[in-house]
């Protein structure tokens, strides 16, 4: 599933390419085709992210609500666009650009309500201005279950995925199984503050980088990573362990992220 980082980065790209403009908007797969007859022809006043869906707010005052789940895919292209490849649920389309979506969890209509109601559900994004982080916090401190849940769940703080659920709380010393009532507030400002300025680095770099300093790698996606899906931390050079948490494959050094009871982050910051 993509994390936040890559929904902002779709937003970021597309905001200048369709904001202002009249689209054409079609379901080739014929799965949204009253939706896209809704809104084909309106101008799109703006496309922003809120965590990981991407919202398209059209002249009508809808909002067009993607979320790709595990298997949807974005695909730009410029005018004229090729034939729609594979299950594409709405094509929209200005006059130099396009993007496909294809096989989206989400593909559906909000009205004004129904944004706000989805805003009011979604907990802070970090990498957007009107975040609120004493949201999350307050939610977070109420919890006795592990920061590493807690920091995924979408409706406490939004954006944040598998990868950078590992990468943050090695960089902060914080292992995983800390259970949320035990979070000190500066362990969660922490947290917080290298959210936002990793999801951002994520975001320029259109990759996941979490080592300081770090550049894209050779790899599919271009990640740079300390532990995740690793043996060994850079730090201690101890062995990674890795385990499930919440179904979700998780990673630890047991050595730098010490769980410690009281909620501060064991050894400062980890990052190298």
């Amino acid at each position: 599933m993509p994390e936040g980082h890559t929904i902002h980065r779709a937003a970021r790209d597309q905001q200048p390419l369709f904001a202002g403009r009249q689209l054409a908007v079609s379901s080739p797969q014929g799965r949204f085709l009253e939706g896209a007859e809704h809104l084909d022809g309106q101008v799109c006043r703006n496309v922003e992210a809120l965590g990981k869906h991407l919202l398209y707010g059209f002249e009508s005052g809808d909002t067009l609500h993607i979320h790709l789940g595990l298997y949807g895919k974005i695909r730009k292209q410029m005018q004229p666009m090729a034939e729609p490849k594979g299950a594409v649920r709405v094509r929209l389309e200005a006059v130099e650009y396009g993007v496909d979506i294809n096989g989206p969890n989400t593909c559906k209509i909000l009205d004004p309500e129904g944004r706000a109601a989805l805003f009011s559900r979604i907990g802070p994004d970090v990498l957007r201005s009107d975040a609120d982080p004493d949201r999350a916090y307050a939610r977070i401190v109420q919890s006795r279950s592990p920061i590493g849940v807690l920091i995924m769940n979408q409706e406490i703080m939004a954006g944040i995925g598998n990868i950078y659920r590992t990468e943050i709380l090695w960089r902060q010393g914080i292992h995983p199984d800390l259970p949320g009532t035990a979070l000190t507030r500066d362990a969660f400002d922490a947290i917080w503050q290298d959210s936002c300025a990793l999801l951002e680095i994520g975001v320029q770099k259109n990759a996941i980088i979490t080592v300081d300093g770090g550049r894209r790698s050779g790899k599919r996606y271009g990640e740079k990573v300390n532990i995740f899906n690793l043996e060994t931390c850079p730090k201690c050079e101890g062995p990674v362990r890795k385990f499930e948490m919440a179904t979700r494959r998780a990673f630890v050094c047991d050595t730098c992220q010490q769980l410690n009871k009281k909620g501060s982050r064991s050894t400062g910051k980890a990052a190298v």
